[in-house]
């Protein structure tokens, strides 16, 4: 695995920490969203579908750290949107680093050149590029010739100033096996240090809605690729051994959204980073007051398929903590490729979807124009 032995250290004591003091739900990655405008349209997308007035509305430096501080994660992962985008971007990682918190800074990489020398290497500090594949798999999922050569250039120049540098890899339901298993053999002769690998979330906003997994499928498609690679072991991978065994169908988890909470550019987002479905003015309000359990494979409609990191690494990493022989037994074998898989969530009892994003979308803009106050738990 490709996560490092400080960050290993660091955020295995914070979680016992947390066990020790008996809370069943804490924070483990920050998702911090300080913009929605991006600088691509990717088809699979659907986080940058608001008018202009929100796309320009960016979350302030002193809200921004004071959201980690509330939160607490010992990890950050700052998202979008395009981040590179936001003016103040430099001076939040500088200071999100100062509370020795791991930034992970999500990019597609197209501004990150003009942007390196703002950043310096630090043990605490990740680039997160975006790639889905080799040049023509990347360039089609970003809509747009030309992204791969530009990001690659990016990886190559970070690394030569001494940065670390993973990937972010979604993989949709026309992912070939062999080529994401050539392509991932490709990234440690580039210098990337780690792979993130999710399948992609079903966005109810997404201009594509045809190339979304189900949960079958995911497995099977992790199950083909890992096999091409030592059961996953020629790769080096950012995530916890479970999450990545939970992937290829070898894991009965169920999602823990709380482990990954959202601050956007309106306040915190509920219940997760995939799914806007309310707002609530602090952190503590979001933990305490959502209805967790009305979320989540088998309890809602919209999170039938979901087998994402931002929902299922917590539960992961909390399985790994609990059970740290399996654990290392997992990452000394690889991921299991064949035989039976678990048995998958029945969706009989989930409640039908809820569609908000519009109403959403006119109360934000009321707000923002002070009509009327923040709404603080818009749907559930």
């Amino acid at each position: 695995m490709a996560i490092p032995f400080l960050q290993t250290v660091l955020v295995g004591t914070y979680v016992v920490r947390q066990r020790l003091a008996g809370r069943k739900r804490y924070p483990l990655v920050l998702m911090l969203e300080p913009l929605f405008r991006c600088n691509l349209a990717c088809a699979g997308c659907g986080k940058i579908d608001y008018p202009d007035e929100i796309l320009n509305k960016r979350l302030p430096l002193a809200d921004a750290l004071h959201a980690v501080d509330e939160c607490g994660a010992p990890v950050v992962s700052i998202a979008g949107g395009e981040p590179l985008l936001h003016k103040e971007l430099p001076e939040i990682v500088k200071g999100i680093i100062e509370r020795r918190k791991f930034v992970y800074l999500c990019t597609n990489a197209l501004l990150m050149m003009k942007h390196l020398h703002k950043y310096k290497p630090s043990p605490f500090f990740v680039w997160s590029v975006h790639l889905d594949g080799d040049k023509e798999m990347h360039d089609k999922s970003v809509c747009q010739d030309g992204v791969y050569e530009r990001a690659v250039e990016a990886i190559k120049a970070a690394k030569a100033l001494g940065f670390r540098v993973n990937i972010n890899c979604t993989l949709f339901n026309n992912s070939e096996p062999e080529r994401v298993a050539a392509f991932f053999d490709t990234l440690a002769p580039m210098g990337v240090d780690g792979i993130t690998v999710s399948p992609g979330y079903a966005y109810e906003r997404a201009p594509d809605q045809q190339h979304f997994l189900n949960r079958t499928k995911t497995k099977e498609l992790f199950r083909d690729i890992f096999r091409r690679g030592n059961n996953g072991r020629n790769w080096s991978f950012s995530q916890s051994s479970l999450f990545l065994d939970f992937l290829a169908g070898n894991q009965e988890y169920h999602c823990t959204p709380w482990g990954n909470p959202t601050r956007t550019v309106f306040v915190w987002q509920r219940p997760c980073y995939l799914l806007g479905e309310g707002y609530v003015g602090t952190f503590r309000e979001l933990m305490e007051e959502t209805d967790w359990d009305a979320y989540g494979t088998g309890n809602y409609e919209k999170c039938a398929d979901c087998m994402v990191h931002s929902g299922y690494e917590a539960t992961a990493v909390n399985d790994a903590v609990a059970h740290p022989i399996k654990a290392a037994i997992t990452a000394m074998r690889g991921m299991r490729t064949t035989g039976p898989m678990v048995p998958e969530i029945p969706l009989q009892a989930q409640r039908p979807a809820q569609y908000m994003f519009e109403r959403q979308v006119k109360e934000q803009l009321a707000q923002m124009h002070g009509a009327e106050p923040l709404k603080k738990a818009a749907g559930r």
